[in-house]
């Protein structure tokens, strides 16, 4: 690593809004901030989560000296107990419920590594080799969500993850506006920033309100009320629990994810419930539908979650009724559409009312800033260069127009894809070198990572059908020995002709080939050579399994 300048490279986060995770590296010493996970969309079949791309942390010869985590989403630590034990030891931090949601997922999972607890105290610094860090207090959806403050030798870093400018927040912890204003005075190099809600107009709107607007529904609904949101959107459950208390509703969390949290909240003072009020899920039944809140993790659509299950009417203990209502407090995360779309109409399809952002505004704020609060960061840090993250490419590009309209013209640096290195030095940025960055799958039953080709085999069975082909040849000649047995699988056409069809290609191929020829070398020539006569023959790709006894 050359000394006179600063490598920045996003493994994630970058054309994506999931899956965060940013390399600072400097004298081959390497800094990470941030590791989280992505969501499955319906076309990766099997899958339920996605990581980034490690590889280059496990084959660089630099050193990591350390992590910073910069709030509790999943989609920037989620990844932590999947990406820890392939990665040598280090230092975790992260302010104190972030820190508390991390050690509880690792902890879950069975890893042995801890994160360890910073304050937002003015002037405590990390010390972690070349770089120190400090964290500000910004607002969010999450309670302890952070700005970082990263120095290195040819200057500061302003690391600006997801955050809003909320003058009012729930829990009355407000910005650090002093302390931004105070960074920004010393100077920065570089303000890597949160660019998602770069579309909206004006500033995003405060939290403000929606307690009230939680409960003039709950006092609308005969039956049931149910409200999914965020697992860690502590202060929208929150929120929702003080309408109930209002209304003198009993209240139960349904979902693991979010018990768990909720838990997590309690033991740091974040959520108090009155004494009776909290019901377990055995204990529903004994309480009137109209008397029940449920706080219901699953608001993404997410497949097996505790909403999905109730909207489908394969819930063990909740079921809806037409008299039920149900609130989805919660942006969808891009590429979730369908997903959720599917739930709300399972829902509609019950009978039940169902209430969310895009029929009422008055549910869910978004927990990250628009074009007023960008320009407010902008003014406050007055970075010499910007490079927008947490986006996909068109709110990058609508968060450069904002940029430019605030005076920086050509020190907004857009990065195209995730695996594309900025390096920065005290006098210039530009484009470094680009890595490749592959998608990592992991298998929805067995919690494994998952290949490309095995994805695209699923893709192919779904959509196109297989067929399983299995011939016995002598070792010597290649002549088939016996009849080929040909099995179907998800194919509508014509059978019979279609197996005639593949065992002459079967023989015409065989008939080409060495008798030297390896049999996982035949096997895939006569797998290439079947699909390809298919597709010719009768436009369709189904995947084909030759299976090859040689005797």
């Amino acid at each position: 690593m050359n000394n006179n300048y600063l490598s920045f490279l996003p493994l994630g986060g970058c054309g994506d809004v999931t899956k965060n995770m940013y390399v600072y590296e400097y004298d081959g010493q390497i800094l990470l901030v941030d590791c989280g996970i992505g969501f499955a969309d319906e076309t990766m079949l099997g899958v339920e989560l996605l990581l980034p791309d490690i590889t280059y942390l496990k084959n660089t010869k630099s050193k990591i000296v350390g992590m910073l985590i910069t709030h509790g989403h999943e989609d920037h630590m989620g990844a932590l107990p999947f990406l820890l034990p392939q990665l040598p030891d280090f230092p975790i931090f992260a302010t104190s419920f972030t820190a508390a949601l991390a050690n509880e997922k690792l902890n879950e999972f069975g890893v042995n590594k801890k994160v360890q607890e910073v304050t937002f105290e003015k002037g405590q610094e990390v010390k972690l080799g070349v770089f120190s860090a400090s964290f500000i207090r910004v607002t969010h959806s999450v309670p302890d969500t952070a700005h970082i403050v990263i120095k290195t030798p040819i200057g500061t870093i302003y690391h600006g993850s997801d955050y809003k400018f909320d003058l009012t927040p729930y829990d009355g912890k407000r910005t650090d506006f002093a302390q931004i204003a105070r960074i920004g005075s010393d100077g920065v190099l570089a303000l890597v920033t949160d660019c998602l809600g770069s579309e909206r107009k004006g500033y995003t709107p405060s939290e403000a309100g929606l307690e009230k607007h939680f409960a003039d529904a709950m006092r609308e609904c005969s039956g049931k009320c149910l409200i999914t949101t965020y697992s860690s959107n502590i202060n929208r459950i929150k929120q929702a629990i003080d309408a109930a208390t209002m209304l003198k509703k009993r209240v139960c969390f349904v979902g693991r994810s979010l018990i768990n949290t909720v838990e997590i909240a309690k033991q740091k003072g974040l959520i108090q419930l009155p004494k009776g009020m909290e019901v377990s899920l055995d204990q529903i039944k004994q309480v009137r539908d109209k008397d029940l809140l449920l706080l219901v993790a699953g608001s993404q659509g997410q497949e097996n979650s505790s909403m999905t299950r109730i909207a489908e009417g394969i819930h063990r203990d909740v079921k809806l009724s037409s008299q039920d209502m149900v609130i989805f407090s919660a942006d969808t995360i891009p590429g979730n559409e369908v997903l959720v779309n599917a739930l709300i109409d399972a829902i509609t399809k019950v009978g039940a009312t169902v209430l969310y952002s895009d029929i009422t505004p008055d549910f869910h704020v978004s927990g990250h800033g628009s074009e007023q609060d960008m320009l407010l960061l902008l003014s406050l840090v007055q970075p010499r260069y910007v490079i927008p993250t947490s986006g996909t490419q068109k709110h990058m590009g609508a968060y450069q127009q904002i940029a430019k309209r605030f005076g920086y013209q050509n020190n907004v640096i857009m990065i195209g894809e995730d695996g594309q290195e900025i390096t920065i030095s005290s006098s210039m940025i530009r484009f470094g070198k680009k890595i490749p960055i592959r998608t990592v799958y992991l298998d929805e039953i067995s919690g494994e990572k998952v290949e490309e080709y095995v994805l695209l085999d699923r893709q192919k069975l779904s959509s196109e059908g297989m067929i399983v082909v299995i011939a016995t040849i002598d070792g010597n000649t290649k002549e088939l020995l016996q009849p080929v047995e040909v099995i179907f699988k998800g194919i509508s056409e014509d059978t019979q002709e279609m197996q005639r069809f593949i065992v002459n290609t079967l023989r015409k191929t065989l008939s080409m080939q060495s008798t030297q020829i390896k049999p996982v070398v035949m096997r895939k020539l006569l797998s290439e050579t079947i699909e390809k006569t298919l597709h010719q023959q009768y436009k369709r790709k189904p995947l084909i399994l030759p299976i090859i006894i040689d005797m």
